[in-house]
């Protein structure tokens, strides 16, 4: 049955079938030909999607966009160029910063991207950096906004994985998400003053405390849906309501960026994305209910653990795994894809299934401004005028400082377990 099952779904592949429509109907060729009745199917993909956590997708969905759209992405990168000042490097670490911050509001990789580089390309290309570093560099920032909470992916994962709540899942890639920005403002800052970039800008700063006060409502966002959730006010389905709802008092009545007929073109677009991820969850289910039935990766796992297979060497070979999937996959496709053969080994080796978690979605990080199907930086690339391939030496460094801190992670768990530990989630 493990032949059929990868056998259908590797063809569907070639075919270019669409990668949710491969995964359900690889699982019903083998809930056919197994007999386990036709009836499971229905059933089994209303199941996948028919989960509270869930209910969080559309609206963070939709938190992000209006957040996105509302002018806080501009008025965050004025408050950061006033702190950081004008000196080299200066406006390159606004862009990771900005990124990060932008992160802890949409949880959303290429909107962050496109909305900090809409900004700040153009002003780095005037103050001396090379469009490539730029482009290079705000779609690595992008990527720490799917570890850093709250994170769309992390939602989807903890669907997938119900021993790993969102909670802890929050929690955990609270750290692991700071670090890969630190990780980046360090990079950024030694190629900056290496090559003097940014130490002759011509524009002058903007005043500190008028910029915090124009950016202090966009600052609250993730300070009122971060500290909601630990302070027992509201669970993360509430806190993405509430979060919908300030961006919407910011937008309308306090910047007045937006209009009720934007508003609904808003939602109209947050509902088709949802949609296809939803349809994605419900398929995936599927595929993945076939694989834990057949019991082939539960085999693998038990083999793998006897065979004297060191655990080190496993690390190693998943990493290297999920950074080269993570060049063509989404963090949803990878998650649908490897964590029915993942989840198992995982348990075989007693790993934690939270931190297994943030180290599959920071190997997605970097991959999603790792070339050449890097979609945060196909964004980037199109705002600056400039092709993927001149990248690629930026990239490279940068992909190489945050797989640097990424190995780090994966062989001191601490790291990431310490502040779900600390709050009570594990």
């Amino acid at each position: 049955m493990s032949w059929l099952l990868f056998g259908v779904f590797l063809a569907l592949m070639c075919a270019a079938v669409p990668l949710a429509v491969a995964l359900g109907l690889s699982g019903v060729a083998v809930i056919v030909a197994a007999k386990m009745g036709i009836m499971s199917v229905p059933t089994t993909v209303y199941g996948g999607i028919a989960k509270y956590p869930l209910i969080a997708l559309p609206v963070f969905i939709l938190a992000g966009m209006i957040f996105e759209r509302s002018g806080v992405a501009a008025r965050l990168v004025r408050l950061a160029e006033s702190v950081v000042g004008k000196r080299a490097g200066g406006l390159a670490v606004a862009a990771v910063l900005v990124c990060m911050i932008l992160g802890g509001i949409s949880g959303s990789g290429p909107a962050d991207a496109a909305a900090v580089g809409a900004i700040l390309i153009p002003a780095m290309t005037r103050a001396g950096y090379p469009r490539e570093f730029s482009a290079s560099l705000i779609a690595a920032g992008g990527s720490t906004a799917i570890v850093i909470p709250p994170s769309i992916a992390l939602i989807i994962y903890s669907v997938l994985v119900p021993q790993a709540s969102v909670q802890a899942l929050f929690a955990a890639g609270l750290v692991p998400g700071l670090l890969s920005g630190l990780s980046l403002v360090c990079a950024a800052l030694v190629f900056s003053r290496l090559h003097g970039w940014g130490r002759d800008d011509p524009e002058p700063a903007p005043q500190f405390w008028q910029s915090l006060r124009e950016a202090g409502w966009g600052l609250l966002a993730p300070v009122i849906i971060l500290g909601g959730m630990r302070s027992g006010a509201f669970t993360p389905t509430e806190a993405a309501v509430v979060a919908v709802a300030y961006g919407l008092c910011i937008a309308l009545v306090v910047y007045r960026s937006m209009t009720w007929r934007q508003v609904w073109d808003l939602l109209a677009e947050a509902a088709e994305i949802s949609a296809v991820i939803l349809f994605m969850v419900a398929l995936a289910t599927l595929f993945g209910w076939a694989v834990d039935t057949i019991g082939v990766f539960n085999d693998f796992a038990r083999w793998l653990t006897r065979s004297g297979t060191s655990e080190t060497a496993v690390l190693l070979a998943m990493t290297a795994m999920l950074l080269i999937a993570g060049t063509a996959l989404d963090a949803a496709a990878t998650y649908f894809v490897f964590l029915p053969f993942l989840v198992p080994v995982a348990q075989a080796f007693q790993w934690d299934l939270v931190w297994l978690g943030i180290v599959m979605t920071i190997n997605v990080a970097i991959g999603q401004f790792t070339p050449p199907t890097a979609v945060n930086l196909m964004v980037t690339c199109r705002i600056a005028g400039i092709s993927i391939e001149s990248t690629m030496l930026w990239c490279g460094w940068l992909v190489l400082t945050m797989t640097a801190m990424l190995l780090v992670l994966t062989f001191v768990p601490e790291i990431v377990l310490f502040v779900p530990r600390w709050l009570g989630y594990l």
